[in-house]
């Protein structure tokens, strides 16, 4: 696969981050960021991190400008021409409908990140990272290039070096629900790990303090997920974009679903049984027994990640970039069409 360079070329990366909305469209973003980065690629953010400190880390420890976004179409269109983007990417689920049109309109590609629906945006390129999205042949504007699928699963450097690490005799146990707890589930699954009254030593993250549970040490949204992931015998989380990275490096999960957008993937993943289905997020009590039995079958445990282990190969991201890149060389004057997995 080419991974040539494009100095000069500019992209911005409108999407938001915030304690209701969690962090997921900004984690898969700084991906592509890191790789368009690596091309010679200049990347500006455009949008709101409502004032999660722990996010805006993310993008000024990688170098990535951030701005406030222009909320109308017409006012994002001409706060893009006026950086000199070629490109835009667009992750968001409340954006107005025409954004991507306004922009297409102005000459400037565009690239939508979505999880099955696009959601009335007009897009050059549309790329569903979702197991199964190949399959579902979600409609698309004449002309458009869909990226679909567990091939082009947008993965952070920070999670990409890692692999898991030997299992341990007292299972080692990580739960989050995404980057904030934005339905606030951690108090309920922490009360279902110890209802189980069998041997384990947790991690809980939690923007809110919990009450003291024994065996479970709660800390606070951090940067260093990716290594506590990697670390542990099994992790419980929301079916966001952290499923793949839990896919990736080979570790036992257990999912819940807390919004509607994750059912896609939460259905699909436990279909295949890749992962164990807890159920809906507020489930918590029903899925103790579930629990106990994950926590007690290293067996069990060891299975799901060798389903699992192999599906996400880390390179979506180069792919991705590979095919915007391509798009703005070619700039219409050729025909586009899907990027290989």
């Amino acid at each position: 696969m080419s991974s040539e360079r494009s100095p000069g070329r500019r992209v911005g990366v409108r999407c938001d981050a915030g304690p209701l909305i969690g962090v997921g469209h900004l984690i898969r973003c700084v991906a592509l960021a890191e790789e368009l980065a690596l091309r010679g690629v200049a990347v500006t953010f455009l949008g709101d991190l409502g004032g999660l400190t722990w996010a805006a880390a993310q993008l000024a420890g990688r170098g990535l400008p951030l701005l406030a976004a222009e909320a109308a179409p017409d006012g994002l269109v001409a706060q893009a021409l006026a950086l000199g983007l070629d490109a835009v990417v667009l992750d968001s689920y409340t954006l107005a409908p025409g954004t991507g049109a306004a922009l297409r309109a102005a000459g400037l590609r565009v690239l939508a990140v979505v999880d099955g629906d696009p959601r009335g945006q007009a897009a050059d390129l549309y790329v569903d990272q979702n197991l199964g999205a190949e399959e579902r042949g979600v409609p698309l504007p004449e002309g458009a290039v869909r990226l679909a699928g567990a091939c082009y699963v947008l993965l952070r450097d920070a999670v990409r070096r890692l692999r898991a690490a030997p299992g341990a005799e007292v299972p080692r146990v990580l739960c989050f629900f995404g980057g904030t707890d934005a339905a606030g589930m951690a108090h309920r699954w922490a009360d279902a790990l110890a209802e189980t009254a069998v041997p384990f030593s947790a991690t809980l993250v939690s923007p809110r303090p919990l009450p003291a549970r024994p065996g479970i040490a709660v800390i606070p949204p951090t940067d260093e997920l990716p290594e506590l992931m990697a670390g542990a015998d099994l992790v419980i989380t929301a079916a966001g974009s952290s499923c793949w990275e839990l896919l990736y490096l080979g570790v036992p999960a257990a999912l819940v679903w807390v919004a509607e957008n994750q059912l896609i993937g939460y259905e699909a993943l436990v279909g295949r049984e890749l992962v164990a289905g807890l159920g809906p997020g507020d489930s918590a009590a029903e899925a103790v027994p579930l629990l106990r039995e994950l926590l007690t079958r290293p067996a069990l445990r060891a299975r799901y990640a060798a389903r699992g282990r192999g599906l996400v190969d880390g390179r979506g991201r180069e792919r991705v970039a590979g095919a915007l890149l391509h798009d703005l060389r070619l700039r219409g004057t050729e025909a586009r069409t899907g990027w290989p997995c």
